[in-house]
């Protein structure tokens, strides 16, 4: 099971991580390598399959500069901001080919490893693995440790990568030790992504279960919420989730009435009605 602890110190590389990246990358060049055409619809989205899998590409490049220490901006953090950027750079780059798009994201991936493991410039004695040496970098979410960027990465392509098997009929590559991979940029992105007017006037304490692994807490007050890598001690409404579905929850890709409906999601507790309310206090961008 990947640890969630010291998430944000820049001192935590989670194990399998790099291999989690590049296996994505992997599953997710060869879901587009089977495409004859890329010009349908990505299910749930404005998007081609051409023009999801070139966002994907141009994300994989912009984290391995931003991982090499190279400052980019992109967008302002909120979803507004980011949907502006997208359609900026897509509207910059022309490739939609599924052999090209596959090959630079794979070869983006590796290249944001490869940044990842070069010790920082400013750190001459560190070792060339050393993956939390880069110190805060700023990204399009806000400044992160390395370790969280890594996980950032992940989470970016697992969802997209989800819509392109989606729209192709091919098998998605989320699987639990991916999912939990994801927790260290979730848990650091939700009290930024938090939907204030949804959360206005809640006081709760949530336990987050991932069904066969990891666990969180998250804590509202009036309007904010706090995010922690153990769950509260006395928790209002525990929620167990299927790895995946939690996921695709967590980035808006399946709504929690229908992972109830599926029986990926089981809740209990003092006030297990709360359940259902909890993704949609979040507006993932």
């Amino acid at each position: 099971m990947a640890s969630v602890n010291g998430q944000g110190d820049g001192g935590t590389w989670p194990a399998g991580l790099d291999e989690a990246i590049r296996a994505t990358a992997a599953d997710i060049a060869a879901t587009l390598r089977g495409a004859s055409d890329t010009g349908g619809p990505v299910p749930g989205s404005r998007w081609t399959v051409g023009e999801a899998a070139a966002h994907l590409a141009q994300a994989n490049e912009l984290m391995a500069h931003l991982a090499d220490g190279k400052e980019r901006g992109y967008g302002d953090g909120t979803p507004q901001g980011l949907a502006e950027a997208n359609q900026r750079a897509l509207a910059a780059f022309a490739e939609r080919r599924a052999a090209p798009l596959a090959a630079m994201i794979v070869e983006q991936a590796e290249a944001f490893l490869e940044s990842a493991a070069r010790p920082a410039s400013n750190t001459s004695n560190a070792s060339p693995t050393s993956y939390a040496s880069h110190g805060e970098l700023v990204t399009p979410m806000g400044p992160m440790s390395l370790d969280i960027l890594g996980s950032y990465l992940l989470t970016h392509m697992l969802g997209h990568g989800y819509d392109l098997a989606r729209a192709l009929g091919r098998p998605h590559m989320l699987n639990r030790t991916r999912v939990e991979l994801t927790l260290p940029f979730l848990i650091t992105a939700m009290p930024r992504v938090l939907d204030t007017t949804a959360a206005a006037g809640l006081t709760a304490r949530y336990a987050i279960r991932l069904r066969g692994g990891a666990c969180f807490g998250a804590t509202f007050t009036d309007g904010a919420v706090t995010v922690t890598p153990s769950p509260p001690s006395r928790p209002d409404c525990t929620i167990l989730t299927e790895p995946a579905a939690f996921l695709l929850m967590a980035l808006g890709r399946l709504g929690p009435w229908s992972a109830v409906a599926r029986g990926r999601v089981l809740t209990w507790g003092r006030k297990p009605w709360l359940a259902p309310r909890f993704p949609a206090l979040f507006s993932p961008p």
